[in-house]
């Protein structure tokens, strides 16, 4: 019985232990609350710390972009214009060229023969020249037949040029300077008409044409500075300038096709890539803040204006009518005014006209870049 009472005291003493526990718990949570709501605090002591941004004045740049093709300075298919055996390949794939260069050697022995005839004609038409011309200056033979020597003479002249032009169409030679692209061919391929031996490009300067709605039509003139960027590269940018702007602008499509010219030191750009064009129209003023500082939901978009009240500062939602990204930052459009204060990073842990505390060792000034706020507010944590 002693025993059974004993327990019924200890257990006793252990409740009230555990409730004074609670009660000093409860006491100095409050206490806490009240030194952290003096001066910069907000919402007694329960205030989300943030970064802070300010609504400035930023340029932003009118950019029309569009969608263009690589083509070199030059391009074509080398073909041969007639249906031959080729009897010998000249080139190496990729290889740079000077114009002129032979390429292909077709078979010409059929040409070769009209040479070695056309050849003899001329020596045996000299000959009887000569014959008659003596002859006539003697005048054992008449004129007339000298003249008629001479016209021989010419005649046999023009018909060895013929032969030879007839044998130089055998050989394919580089119509301009570039590099040879990929080629199939080899020595006793039969070649037809049309059939393409192998390509040139003159890739030292890139042309890229593309079209631009003719409501632009206003800001295109030849040596507008534009800048492209490839797939190939990323976002690396590529300057160039419009070289010539069509005379002409599609019914269909109420576009005009402008040419846009690129240096293409190293011929990093290739014929054929899709580049994106980007033409400034001009600059403007307007409110920014930084991206981190926009939350967008469906199709709109809000931030937290930063509001002082008696009890401490708040989180407002805001509205706000967005513009153009640029350089990490938004453009605003309504919804906000310059110099008003905004919650810089990490709105999805804030809620609605929550109470907030601003970090004061790490805010996001107007000039800091979303990286810079988002390290501020790292630290403020």
């Amino acid at each position: 019985m002693i025993k059974r009472h004993f327990f019924l005291v200890a257990a006793a003493c252990l409740i009230g232990l555990m409730v004074v526990a609670v009660i000093l718990r409860v006491a100095f949570a409050a206490d806490g609350g009240e030194k952290k709501g003096g001066p910069g605090g907000g919402g007694g002591g329960r205030g989300q710390q943030v970064a802070e941004a300010t609504v400035t004045n930023r340029p932003f740049s009118d950019t029309i972009r569009v969608l263009g093709v690589a083509r070199g300075n030059r391009s074509v298919n080398i073909t041969s214009s007639t249906t031959e055996l080729i009897t010998a390949v000249l080139f190496r794939d990729g290889q740079r060229v000077a114009a002129g260069t032979p390429l292909v050697q077709l078979q010409a022995r059929e040409e070769d023969a009209g040479i070695i005839e056309a050849r003899a004609q001329v020596v045996q038409a000299e000959r009887e020249y000569e014959r008659y011309r003596v002859l006539a200056e003697r005048g054992v033979a008449p004129r007339v037949t000298a003249e008629q020597a001479q016209t021989a003479l010419e005649t046999a002249r023009a018909s060895l040029n013929a032969a030879e032009a007839r044998r130089g169409d055998r050989m394919i030679r580089a119509p301009f300077a570039g590099v040879l692209g990929l080629s199939t061919v080899t020595a006793g391929t039969l070649i037809n008409p049309g059939a393409v031996i192998t390509t040139l490009d003159d890739t030292s300067t890139i042309r890229v044409d593309f079209p631009v709605p003719e409501r632009y039509l206003g800001v295109l003139r030849a040596g507008l500075p534009i800048t492209a960027t490839a797939d190939a590269y990323g976002e690396e940018p590529f300057q160039g300038r419009i070289a010539l702007v069509d005379t002409r602008i599609n019914e269909a499509t109420r576009a005009v096709i402008a040419r846009a010219e690129f240096a293409n030191p190293g011929g990093r750009i290739r014929p054929g890539m899709l580049v994106r064009v980007a033409i400034q129209e001009g600059q403007r003023e307007s409110s920014a803040v930084p991206e981190a500082a926009i939350q967008y939901e469906g199709e709109g978009a809000f931030v937290y204006r930063i509001a002082g009240g008696e009890n401490g500062s708040t989180a407002q939602r805001v509205e706000v009518d967005t513009g153009a990204v640029e350089n990490g930052f938004v453009e605003i459009l309504s919804g906000l005014r310059v110099g008003e204060k905004i919650v810089g990073s990490g709105l999805n842990r804030i809620q609605p006209n929550s109470p907030v505390t601003v970090a004061r060792d790490g805010p996001a000034r107007a000039g800091a870049s979303p990286t810079q706020a988002a390290s501020a507010q790292g630290a403020a944590r």
